[in-house]
This record gives structure tokens, sequence and C-alpha cells, in this order.
């Protein structure tokens, strides 16, 4: 058993103690991190020079500040209700003001997006690396400490812990950490508790006599990270229709992190449970040339067979599909069983006819003790069953031989201990978990037995197929529909989507070329990049299907399905100029002309090809009239998940987007303030300025800011 402390000081220093000044400690991504006991293990670094302290982990998640006076007014009360008693990892912050000193390196290999593209130290340390990779570079790093924050409880007197959030790595590292150990090498192992961590079973649960030291104490019980789900806009919800046509059921789903995965999550609810609104929707957007691919590829009706998730990052979407009775697709770590289940020859409930498929699929014929222990969990035989020596029985009956081969045998087991359905299969598998507040409350407050449907794997198992249980991944992840969202598309096929042309990293690669690929291995899938055609910076609209890049995450060769706003392009096994072709087609109108001016001068594209007319409308008008009856109806609305915002504090962080759209360079600044001087407040304008504590202006800089904010709300009403 661990060490129990209840101070993160003590667990520092008898960490010192241990392993010297010299620490390299791995953390886990998102709210995994203990930060409390890694802020302690930062600030001993600030005070002493001679520890040198290396962390390596990724995603250091910060509390958003405000960039203006304006903005404060709006987050800081929002972010101490959304955020509560959150603890920041203090080293995030001195990375992101570049004042960490020297005897300390903060390594990631994934950033939040965007949040340290200015932050000399998170560039010069980026580690790019795919997420299936991270155990063993960190191992190769001179890791000597691991520390992870745990669910705990304790049944009939046995303390048990629990990775909650993120099996992730942790799972890939405990063999590589065992294996290190065994020849010497000393590496610590560090667990702090905490009340809100959803307690996760199967592969989630840890044995505690891994760690060294637990730090257990309730004063150390800080709010966990919770992000409020994001506004989605009309691109990002035409971009989810068109995916979700794409979902074929019976199938499964994997999704990246961000608004285009809500807003595919929202186009499958709508699918299934308003299926007549949700084909209105895809036809308002132009489906035409798509249809054939929709057909073979995907589907327009409800779904009966339902969904199973095998994906990177647990969204709290994915609960809702979940209740939805959309993940609904149990999948069961038994190869034999996955194989009748996938070829269709049994389905969850089931016969005496099962004994034999089962022979046939590869199990016994005399079953082992462990082929028996796994179809006694599985529900095939009954709880009451027991097994000795190749002999199976009932409670208190007769000893039969576990011979499936022989016809009599199996009629005796089926008679006397044969189950009745399956059972202990999972909806989804999953690396880490990260959403709002009320995401964690949802799975704390889940019966066990439906929580234990959510099986939290180390991303070595659900990020790739490679391993001695191939098949059975392959099985389990039948016409897989691995979709996520990219920043860039060139003409030629390939994605860019962690860093810019310079080399400056936005986020990383994480798991997405591992996706990418998968969906290239596992027969019937497919992988779907989603991207939005244009980006607005600085007032100035561009293009996101480019020409080229300098920089590529995923290169032309794994090209596969690309949705954007105006429709899907099917570039899986096509040629250079049927690629230009098809991506034209699904690029925003005002900048097809451009681009197909570089096809040409490359000689990529026939110099008489001409863009059909029916892609000659791609523009984000025609979107707005497509959606506008189905938003009148209350489809597609902003937040159709729900928010933490309260109504005026929507329509504030609107018209501060649109400020901040206007003023972030110097004329635009001019402009904006000339404009706003003409706003005059009205009542109808009373709640946000109260809100905003600019109901009765004192001074100068106020009375300006009011304007300011009467002129934004007039705009973005």
């Amino acid at each position: 058993m661990p060490e129990i402390l209840d101070d993160v000081g003590h667990c520092v220093d008898a960490v010192l103690r241990r392993v010297g000044p010299r620490i390299v400690l791995a953390l886990p991504l998102g709210i995994g991190k203990p930060n409390p006991l890694v802020n302690e293990f930062y600030r001993r670094a600030l005070r002493d020079s001679t520890i040198d302290l290396t962390i390596v982990t990724a995603l250091s998640l910060l509390k958003p500040v405000a960039r203006s006076a304006l903005e404060a007014r709006l987050l800081t009360p929002l972010a101490a209700r959304v955020f509560g008693t959150y603890v920041e990892p203090e080293y995030a912050r001195a990375m992101q003001s570049d004042t960490v000193p020297p005897n300390i390196r903060i390594i990631e290999f994934f950033l939040a997006p965007g949040a340290f593209l200015n932050s000399r130290h998170a560039q010069r340390h980026y580690l790019s690396a795919n997420y299936t990779q991270v155990a063993r570079d960190c191992l190769a790093r001179g890791v000597n400490v691991m520390a992870q924050l745990v669910a705990r409880r304790v049944v009939n007197g046995e303390l048990q812990l629990s990775f909650g959030s993120n099996a992730d790595v942790s799972v890939d590292l405990l063999p590589l950490i065992e294996g290190a150990r065994a020849t010497g090498r000393d590496i610590v192992m560090v667990a702090q508790t905490h009340a809100q961590m959803p307690f996760m079973t199967g592969h989630a649960l840890v044995d505690p006599g891994c760690f060294d030291f637990l730090v257990d104490d309730p004063r150390y019980d800080y709010d966990l990270f919770c992000p409020p789900n994001p506004p989605l806009g009309t691109v990002d919800h035409a971009i989810g229709v068109y995916a979700s046509a794409l979902v074929r059921d019976g199938g499964t789903l994997q999704i990246g992190i961000g608004e285009l995965g809500d807003s595919l999550v929202y186009a499958l609810l709508l699918r299934h449970q308003q299926n007549a609104a949700w084909r209105s929707a895809l036809e308002a957007l132009g489906t035409a040339t798509a249809a054939p691919l929709i057909h073979a590829e995907g589907g327009d009706a409800p779904f009966c067979a339902g969904l199973f998730a095998c994906t990177e990052m647990f969204v709290d979407q994915l609960l809702e599909l979940y209740r939805a009775g959309i993940l609904c697709r149990r999948v069961y770590d038994s190869l034999p069983l996955e194989r009748l289940l996938g070829s269709g020859q049994t389905g969850e409930r089931f016969d005496e006819r099962i004994l034999g498929l089962l022979a046939a699929a590869g199990a016994g014929p005399v079953l082992s003790s462990a082929q028996f222990a796994d179809l006694k969990c599985h529900g095939v035989f009954r709880e009451d069953a027991e097994f000795a020596d190749g002999r199976v029985r009932a409670a208190g009956g007769e000893w039969i031989t576990a011979n499936l081969a022989d016809p009599a045998g199996r009629a005796r087991l089926a008679a006397e201990c044969l189950g009745s359905e399956l059972r202990n299969g999972q909806v989804l598998h999953a690396g880490f978990f990260l959403g709002p507040r009320g995401f964690y409350a949802a799975l704390r407050e889940l019966p066990e037995s439906e929580r234990a449907q959510f099986g939290m794997r180390g991303v070595a198992f659900v990020n790739q197929l490679y391993g001695a249980d191939q098949e059975l991944r392959i099985l389990q992840r039948r016409a897989a529909r691995c979709v996520n969202t990219t920043m860039m598309v060139t003409l030629l096929g390939a994605a860019v989507s962690d860093a810019l042309e310079n080399g400056q990293v936005v986020s990383g690669v994480g798991g997405q070329y591992n996706f990418v690929a998968m969906a290239h291995a596992l027969p019937g899938a497919r992988s779907i990049l989603c991207v939005r055609a244009t980006r607005t910076r600085h007032g100035h609209t561009t293009s996101n299907i480019i020409w080229n890049y300098a920089h590529q995450t995923i290169p032309r060769h794994l090209r596969d399905l690309v949705v954007t706003e105006y429709g899907i392009a099917d570039l899986r096994g096509r040629t250079d100029e049927e690629i230009i072709i098809a991506l034209l087609n699904v690029a925003d109108s005002r900048f097809q002309d451009a681009l197909l001016s570089r096809a040409r001068a490359a000689g990529k594209i026939r110099a008489d090809y001409r863009i059909p007319d029916a892609f000659r409308n791609n523009l984000p008008q025609r979107l707005t009239l497509a959606l506008r009856g189905h938003r009148q109806q209350g489809y597609f609305s902003e937040y159709p998940f729900g928010t933490d915002l309260a109504e005026e504090e929507i329509v504030l962080a609107r018209a501060l987007k649109f400020l901040d759209g206007r003023t972030d360079n110097p004329w635009g600044r001019v402009k904006t303030a000339a404009a706003s001087l003409a706003a005059t407040p009205g009542s109808r304008h009373a709640s946000a300025l109260k809100r905003m504590g600019l109901d009765q202006p004192r001074g100068l800089s106020e009375r300006l800011q009011r304007r300011l904010l009467v002129f934004a709300l007039n705009a973005s009403a």
C-alpha cells in the first residue's frame, strides 16, 4: 500500500529524498493533473535553483483571461461562477508569459489550442508525437516521477483507486514503468485523490499498491476544470448535418474535440429523433451530387442497430447519444463472441445454438479456465455456473465436460448452465474525458452498471489497431467513421491541423494521424476531416481550402472524405485532377477562381475546366437561407446542448466578439470608436448594461465603454 499523506509539501519532501534534485515529472493531460501537488513541485524549483525540474505533459488548462477592460466586466464574474475554485497549474501561466526560470522545462505534446502561440518556451519545448507513442517517449526522456489525480472509494474495507478521467497514457505507462523498475530504475508513482473525479471501472481501475505515495485530504478537492459548451454557428451546423449523413447504422463513431464534434452529435440526434426535419435540412443545404455517396457509405434513416464509440476523447455530448438510444451497440472483449456478432450469427439474446457457434468461432473446443471465465463474464454461462478440471456444473448440479465439440455435452451445458443474453458489454472506449461541470456530475450519478458501459482504456488500444488483439479491435470497430477537425486542406488533399507555416504550434498532432491511418486500415472505415471553408481574422476573410502549405499534419496520400459547410468531397482513390475538382466544389465561391488558376498554372487540371454552376453559389448567405426556416422552428440553435451562460451573457459575448473583430488593428479601433459615439442606450439595453456594471457610468472611460457596448449590441443583435 502507498504511504498516505495529507499535505502536498510533505509529499514533495518525500519524493526529493527518494530521487534527489533532478526531477522528470510525467503528468496526464487535461483534468488528470494533481495541480496542488504539481504547483508545490514548481514552487520548490522556483525557490531552489539547484532543483532541476522537467514536466512532461499536455493540455495544461488555464481559466480564460480578459484582454480588455470591457471584456473583463463580462468575463471576471463569469469565470468565477463557471470555474469556481479550480486551481490552475502555475507552470502553465508562467509558460504563457515566458517567465519560466532556466532550471525548469515544460514539455507538452499537445497544447491548449491557440493558447501558447506567443510563448517562446512552449514553442521551443513542444514535443511532436503521435498520442500512441507518448508513453514510450516519456520513459525515454528519463521520467522518474509520475503523478496523477485519482478517484477513491472504499468497498468492504478495501481501498480502491481509479484513473478516472485519464486512463490514456497512464494505462500504457504502467507496464513500461514496471519493466524499468525491474532493471533497477527508480520511478516514483504519486496519486492525489479528488472527490469530484468520477470513479471509472474496468481498465481505469488501478491497484493502490502501484503508488508509492497517496495524497489524500479534502482541502485539495478544488473544482475540476469545466469548459462551457461553445456556441454553434450556421457553418458548424451545416458541417454537422453533412457529416451525420456519412455515419452508418450499426457502425463505430470517433469524434474530435471542439464545435464541429458538437455539431455532428446534434445532427445525429436530429437524424434519429426528428428525421423529417433532418432530411429537410440536408436537402436544403444541397446534397444532390453526394446522394450516391451517402447511400453507399452512410444513411438517412433513424438508427436501429445503433452506434459504438471508439474515440480518443469522451465528450459530454456522447452521453446525449447514449440517452437517446443511439450509442447502444455494445462490444465485448471476447474474440469468439465478436466473430459471431460481426457475422450476424447471434445477437445479444441467444439460445443453445450459441455453444456450437462459439466452437466454430474459435472457442475451445475444450474450454480452459480462462475461456470459461471470459464467457461467464459475458453472460454465456449463468452466474452460478462453476468450472474445475475441464468440467462445468450449475450450483449443486452434476459436472459436465466442457467440450463444445461434443453435441451431447453441449446439450447438457445448454440445459443446465447456459445464460440467455450477453452482458458486460461496452458502448464506448475512450482514453480521457473533459467537459462541463454537469458532465462530471452525470458520470458520478450514473448507476455503476451503466457507468461500466463507458470503458476508459489506454490510448495505445483506442487510437490504433496494432497489438496481439488486432482482430478483436477490427471486429469491434466495424464501419468506423473517424471524424476530426482540421484547420486547412490543400487542393491536393493534405490537411493542416496542428501548426502554422512557420512552424508555430497551434495545438498538436494528438491522435488525428492515428485515426486517419486506422480508417484506411480498417475494412469499411472512412476518415472524415471537417474544415470550415473560410476563416476571418483582423477583419480579413481567407480560404481554408488552399493550394499548398509548408506544414502538413495529414499527408495527401491519406486523403479520404473532406466536409465543409458547402458539401462533401470524396478524395479516396482519386487522381490529383479529380481531387482538385472535388475540393473546388466545396470551397467558398469567393475563392474558387483563384484556386482554379493555381491548379491550372501547376498543370494539375485541364486548361478548359470550368466549375459547374451548381457549385458557384457556395456563399454564407445561401447557408443562412437554407437553415432559416429550421431555426424558426427551434432547430440548429446556438447552444443546442445548453450553456452555463445566462441569456444576457450570450448576447454580450456575441457583442464583444463583434467588437474584437472590428478593433484588432489601429484603424479599426479608430473607426469603431467614432461609430460608437452616435450609439444611444435604450430600454432594450438595460439588462446588458446592468450586467456589465455600466448602467450608471462614472467618468469618461466608463461612458466610452458604454457607448462601445451599445454600438456592438445593436450591430450584433
